[in-house]
């Protein structure tokens, strides 16, 4: 324990540096990890290098989406722990069909949503971390309000007297590859895409190219056929994927944890997966008739 940055150049400077284990932001792990590279000849062995980092984790539905289902998967993805979850729903592609009759049930859950002192277990959330959070997501927020692409369609407020409470927010946007659908926010804003449901095909591969992340993401539908083009076209979008639920909540022991591309090293944390990954495997031969001539017998005479 320490300060980070005395403690990150001790350890990352030492030649004694066997492996990091990491969770935390993208560009701090990819930070530790250029300073590894440059430092490389300098250590006794590779150090070995695993992180959980960002995510963009996504909910896609399609127009057979059990609505009432998709919209609690929704809410609580988004909003449970004030969206301060790497796993937390931030962006959902969404039929335009069930649009309508979707936002609505899911504009009705969160005027439910109580704000406030986390001690009272009536509010559903409770502050965001600290100033820098609070600065960084209303900001977010205030770009919106003067986008054209995008809509408010709930919450924005914020407040910071006594803590720091941003409001449940949700956020339409036309532009399948605006900021909001690309970025990490760590906070309680969801946005929401609606595609035509003739070019489901187009949002699935938006859904997997757009955001730089592969954390985890959810697929809402009843239909068994989409469910498996959708598995197949989101193969590496998600190193925890869901089937008809929401893309929170991996439970420990049976959902090892972490995703690739800007989530991580996908080594999944709690399993042995991951504990193989810090192994350093020998062999050992031992020989109890050894060899005692030098010739091979192909080498005699013909």
């Amino acid at each position: 324990m320490g300060p980070p940055e005395a403690v990150s150049n001790a350890c990352l400077d030492h030649p004694d540096l066997a492996g990091v284990h990491f969770t935390g932001s993208t560009g701090v792990f990819q930070s530790m990890w250029r300073r590894v590279g440059e430092n490389i000849a300098r250590y006794r062995t590779y150090p070995r290098l695993v992180g959980e980092t960002g995510g963009k984790d996504f909910v896609f539905a399609h127009p057979s989406a059990d609505l009432e289902a998709l919209a609690v998967a929704l809410v609580r993805g988004a909003f449970e722990y004030q969206g301060q979850k790497c796993s937390a729903a931030s962006r959902a592609y969404i039929p335009r069909s069930i649009w309508p009759a979707l936002k609505e049930r899911m504009l009705d859950l969160i005027a439910t949503i109580r704000v406030g002192d986390v001690a009272d277990f009536r509010n559903f959330m409770g502050a965001v971390i600290d100033a820098r959070a609070f600065a960084r997501i209303t900001g977010v927020i205030a770009e919106s309000r003067g986008d054209t692409s995008c809509a408010i369609l709930t919450g924005g407020g914020s407040r910071d007297e006594v803590g720091f409470f941003v409001d449940p927010t949700v956020i339409e946007t036309t532009d399948p590859k605006h900021r909001l659908m690309r970025e990490e926010i760590f906070g309680p804003v969801l946005t929401v895409w609606v595609y035509p449901d003739a070019e489901e095909a187009r949002a699935l591969e938006l859904c997997d190219t757009t955001a730089p992340y592969a954390l985890t993401g959810a697929v809402f539908g009843q239909d068994r056929a989409f469910l498996e083009r959708a598995m197949k076209a989101l193969r590496f979008s998600a190193g925890n994927f869901y089937l008809n639920d929401k893309p929170t909540g991996a439970v420990v022991g049976q959902q090892p944890f972490g995703g690739a591309r800007a989530s991580g090293t996908n080594d999944k944390a709690g399993s042995a997966l991951n504990l193989y990954r810090w192994m350093s495997p020998r062999t050992v031969k031992e020989t109890f008739v050894p060899a005692r001539a030098l010739g091979y017998p192909f080498l005699g005479a013909e």
